[in-house]
């Protein structure tokens, strides 16, 4: 269990006004875990017309389920509605068998709802192991039947996915558009370990043969497979893909969303479909750090800003290299304002794979600006200006450090793009190593 305080102040209480509608949700305990907890899960549109879109491990030893849901996809055209997930046991690594049983799961549910390849899975847990396959598919029809649009329901949903979560991981809200529309979402993610995502949608999945980040965004408004797709890889990139706890890709990272149109209304357009973008990718930030807020171990949680970039991509890339820093980690575990650790990080991140508009050096070292912005509003602590260092306050730095919630700021000065990154410190009482070193016992 990790040592950040207050996880209870994490689980928000859903209405039942801000769930999307005419979405049904369940889970219940079919075997698979030792200890008795929800392992298996499921979301159904039961409005008609309900379109799907995909982000997936860009691991090659993809899991089964991702493979499987990658196919489904495709066939669907985007047209899937219906998700089963399961916990306990990851369905990766697991040859032929693991295919038979990722596809068996979606037949059981595309049985209920009466229409092929309408069915998405999703599983995580153990890697290498082959799942209890007849307990999961003598489940599915209890637990269609007992699906419900309910706040409970929904948290059952997010407690099947947990593995070494803490706590449930469930938002909803109401999205205010432009037009005056307004639509519903809800989202559910898991992970705690094995946390450092690259998703990429469908298209780029290739079929070659523990701890996952696993999500699942539903929403009733009225969205083309297309847009849905689109808003999906902005979303995704921006969030899910731009958190790490451990440097470590799951085989298993997956990140779906269905949207079912019940809502009514013309599809979403113009100036109201850039502000569901939007809307959604802040809404995605906020589960996607309540992964980070549960990483294995942590005490901090640890915000990650490259300002004035030349693009974007290039200050993912340096805000990346920073977070995934095993010494800039330690340092502020060690609650020590060491900036060197956090400029060599800036120097060695990988940018030579980056599209460049200059023959100049993509980051110029006498530009770049380093502090700790505190959480709290106080004064910044500035540790370099321009590439030259300042006389830190020691004892400041300490206390901006003392704070569960740290603020790193990287300005480049050769742009105007911007990226964040969110992680967490590495403690030397190192509960990810207890975790993990029998995870499988």
């Amino acid at each position: 269990m990790s040592h950040l305080p207050n996880k209870a102040k994490l689980i928000h209480s859903i209405s039942r006004d801000s769930l999307p509608r005419a979405f049904k949700a369940g889970a219940l305990h079919c075997g698979i875990k030792k200890n008795g907890a929800f392992d298996l899960g499921i979301l159904q549109s039961s409005s008609a017309g309900c379109v799907s879109a995909a982000s997936f491990t860009q691991n090659i030893f993809k899991a089964a389920p991702v493979v499987w849901s990658s196919e489904v996809q495709h066939r669907s055209s985007g047209g899937a509605s219906a998700l089963i997930v399961n916990s306990g046991c990851a369905n990766a690594v697991t040859g032929k068998q693991g295919m038979i049983d990722a596809q068996a799961m979606t037949t059981a549910v595309n049985d209920q709802l009466g229409r092929d390849n309408s069915t998405l899975v999703m599983s995580t847990g153990v890697i290498g192991q082959l799942l209890p396959i007849k307990r999961i598919t003598g489940s599915i029809a209890p637990l269609f039947h007992a699906t419900r649009e309910d706040e409970h329901s929904w948290m059952d949903l997010a407690r099947s996915f947990m593995t070494t979560d803490t706590f449930p991981k469930l938002r909803a809200s109401l999205l205010r558009l432009p037009s005056g529309r307004s639509v519903r979402v809800a989202g559910i993610d898991k992970g705690a370990g094995m946390i450092h995502p690259h998703m990429g949608p469908p298209s780029t999945i290739s079929r070659l043969p523990h701890g996952t980040l696993l999500g699942v965004i539903a929403t009733d408004a009225p969205v083309s497979s297309t847009d849905l797709q689109q808003t999906l890889d902005h979303v995704v990139d921006r969030s899910f893909n731009s958190i790490s706890v451990d440097g470590d890709m799951s085989t298993n990272d997956t990140v779906l969303a269905f949207a079912n149109g019940a809502e009514g209304g013309e599809k979403l357009s113009g100036d109201d479909l850039i502000s569901f973008q939007t809307q959604l990718t802040d809404f995605a930030i906020d589960l996607a750090q309540l992964v980070v807020r549960d990483g294995e171990g942590a005490t901090k949680f640890v915000a990650v800003n490259v300002d004035n970039a030349p693009s974007y991509s290039l200050a993912r890339q340096v805000a990346r290299s920073v977070a995934t820093s095993s010494l800039v980690k330690t340092a502020l575990y060690g609650q020590d304002a060491n900036w060197g650790r956090i400029l060599c990080a800036v120097g060695y991140a990988p940018l030579s794979g980056i599209p460049s508009q200059s023959s100049d050096p993509p980051i110029d070292p006498s530009k770049v600006t380093v502090k700790f912005r505190p959480t709290d509003g106080s004064p910044d602590v500035r540790l370099l200006t321009n590439g030259e260092p300042e006389t830190v306050d020691e004892a400041r730095a300490a206390e901006v450090l003392k704070m569960e919630d740290l603020d790193i700021h990287i300005d480049l000065c050769i742009g105007e793009e911007t990226a964040r990154y969110w992680t967490c410190d590495l403690s030397h009482e190192c509960e990810y190593v207890t975790i993990n070193g029998d995870y499988r016992s």
